[in-house]
């Protein structure tokens, strides 16, 4: 892969988990990155401190909001003048059953981790174009592919996912743009470890690796993914979950 001098990328949920992962790898390629993040602003300073100067801006936001969503965006293009690569990585859970499930749980988990990645991607799409060129990808889940129980909102938001990807990929192909996704399955997250001992057991004896992935291997994949000479890839959807959906 090439580097990625003087490009900008936006990851929204950057200051931890997958999300920071992917951060560092595109900072690791020289790509200056702008962090998105809800609340945690210890965690984005974090963040900013531990990469090179300069390299990281943090910018906090609802981008469940479509006016949060357009200032990010703005904040961004004033600070850098450019936005080569939007990752929407953003999302919450707020697990229940259907029976117990609220309209307001519903509504709350769609906000974010579907509606957020189209508010996003409306935003920085016409800048794109203008510039003929850009890279976007969506963060789904295992989840959006295989239902879980006590998931349905979320895993309705991430299945929502894969048609706002493929959709997105058919109006841009021609005009340099192109839009991917990637399916991380269990990985070592905060919201994965803060499991039940027994519960976790019982998912990794599921994953034929044997193990739950690392926030770095889903970074690799959304790398090649956000690479410039990464042209012909695009309507995509990459599993990473160690086998456990095939």
């Amino acid at each position: 892969m090439g580097n990625m001098q003087g490009q900008v990328a936006l990851v929204t949920g950057g200051s931890r988990g997958i999300g920071a992962a992917i951060v560092k790898a595109l900072a690791g390629r020289g790509a200056t990155v702008a962090a998105g993040y809800s609340r945690n602003s210890d965690a984005a300073e974090r963040l900013q401190k531990a990469l090179p100067e300069g390299q990281v801006s943090i910018h906090q936001g609802n981008i469940g909001e479509p006016e949060d969503a357009q200032r990010v965006v703005d904040e961004v293009l004033e600070q850098h003048g450019r936005l080569d690569v939007l990752v929407n990585n953003a999302g919450i859970n707020e697990d229940k059953t259907i029976r117990k499930m609220t309209p307001d749980d519903w509504d709350k988990v769609i906000k974010i981790n579907l509606n957020g990645a189209f508010y996003l991607s409306s935003k920085v799409l016409p800048h794109m174009l203008e510039r003929g060129s850009g890279r976007i990808v969506n963060i789904s889940s295992v989840v959006g592919e295989m239902g879980n129980v006590g998931q349905a909102n979320y895993a309705a938001s991430k299945s929502g996912l894969h048609g706002l990807t493929k959709t997105m990929a058919l109006e841009t192909a021609a005009k340099g743009i192109t839009v991917n996704a990637v399916t991380p399955g269990f990985i070592a997250t905060e919201m994965v470890t803060s499991m039940p001992d027994e519960a976790l057991e019982k998912v990794v004896k599921l994953i034929p690796v044997g193990r739950l992935g690392e926030p770095e291997e889903v970074a690799r994949v959304v790398e090649f993914l956000a690479d410039p000479d990464s042209g012909y890839i695009t309507g995509t959807v990459v599993a990473i979950n160690g086998g456990l959906n095939m």
